[in-house]
């Protein structure tokens, strides 16, 4: 009998000590991985602060396909929301407490335990480098006493176990922005009457594969001089491909702004003014980055050949940019027009 209350007190005092044991360690965590996207700083903070776009590239709801999700009625910026449930994942909700466009986003994420509710810290942030994002998230708290206990009989940490997961959330959250940013479509409108107009522009010489880059730079020095010079813009921007040689590769083309009335610039002008005549066109439009421009090109071509119509050799197609990198930072929101004179 005395053997019997001996172990009994030897396991009471095993227990106590590990509980002791359990209480004083420390349950402070912080993990965080980062990640450099290829994309602008605002698509993938506008990617991230949308929980509508989170099934595109969290980890977890892969893992779970019972995962019922529910969002609040807000599902971006502060305050939005959402929550999930899950017999393999069981069940939780996020919400967002600030968010700082477009440099971070503060979150609340909360996991129903056995051992009652546990709650982390969830952070991001968003730096620019050069023409790349990068990206950091980061989970913070700490654990509870139950908590703590649990994880002593894992055979590894709660660090071990998230910070793979961050890993892979990001590289699904890079997949996933790219994919994005890659989506265009082409539309084809038919014959129309486009009015033409006084423009501003500055002509160059240039490889058809740098048209675009070059284009923009000097579109926007056609702006810089119309405001310089209060001259009123009245339309899109556009480019105006006076010569192109392909089997060379080369091509010389205008980059312009409409304006109300014509304007005299002095000789040594670098920007002069021209009148584009209201003509009958095919218009193309592409919705999209400009390296689909090839595509859209072609397919109107090939539409006006095979509907036997007939360019006017005497015009130049001309390019609209309805929506640009100066309005939205995603390629696959840019809207070009793409006008063919036809006779």
């Amino acid at each position: 009998m005395k053997i019997f209350k001996y172990l009994l007190f030897l396991l009471l005092i095993i227990i106590i000590a590990g509980s002791i044991y359990i209480a004083t360690k420390d349950g402070d965590y912080h993990i965080e991985e980062t990640q450099i996207i290829p994309a602008p700083i605002e698509v993938v903070y506008n990617e991230v602060n949308e929980y509508q776009n989170w099934p595109n590239w969290e980890p977890w709801s892969r893992e779970a396909e019972d995962m019922v999700v529910e969002y609040d009625e807000k599902t971006r910026g502060q305050g939005a929301g959402y929550s999930w449930s899950s017999e393999d994942m069981g069940d939780g909700r996020i919400k967002t407490l600030d968010a700082k466009p477009f440099s971070g986003i503060d979150q609340k994420i909360s996991f129903d335990t056995p051992f009652g509710t546990s709650s982390s810290d969830i952070y991001w942030k968003f730096d620019e480098v050069e023409d790349s994002t990068k990206v950091t998230w980061g989970m913070k708290g700490t654990q509870g006493f139950m908590e703590k206990l649990a994880f002593s009989f894992q055979s590894e940490t709660l660090s071990g176990m998230m910070r793979p997961k961050f890993k892979e959330g990001l590289q699904n959250l890079e997949n996933s922005v790219i994919k994005k940013m890659g989506e265009f479509s082409i539309s084809l409108d038919g014959v129309i009457q486009h009015g033409g107009g006084y423009y501003m522009y500055t002509t160059t010489a240039a490889r058809i594969s740098q048209v675009n880059d070059r284009m923009q730079k000097m579109i926007a020095d056609v702006r810089t001089y119309m405001e310089e010079n209060n001259i009123e813009i009245n339309g899109k921007p556009f480019s105006l491909y006076n010569e192109i040689d392909e089997q060379a590769g080369t091509a010389i083309f205008s980059a312009g702004i409409f304006t109300p009335s014509q304007v005299v610039t002095p000789n040594d002008s670098r920007i002069l003014n021209g009148n584009l005549p209201n003509q009958k066109v095919f218009r193309v439009t592409l919705k999209g980055d400009y390296k689909n421009l090839p595509d859209a090109w072609n397919n109107a071509l090939d539409y006006i050949e095979e509907n036997k119509m007939e360019l006017n050799e005497e015009e130049h197609i001309f390019e609209v940019y309805i929506t640009g990198p100066d309005n939205n930072p995603n390629p696959a929101k840019w809207v070009t027009q793409i006008h063919f004179p036809v006779q």
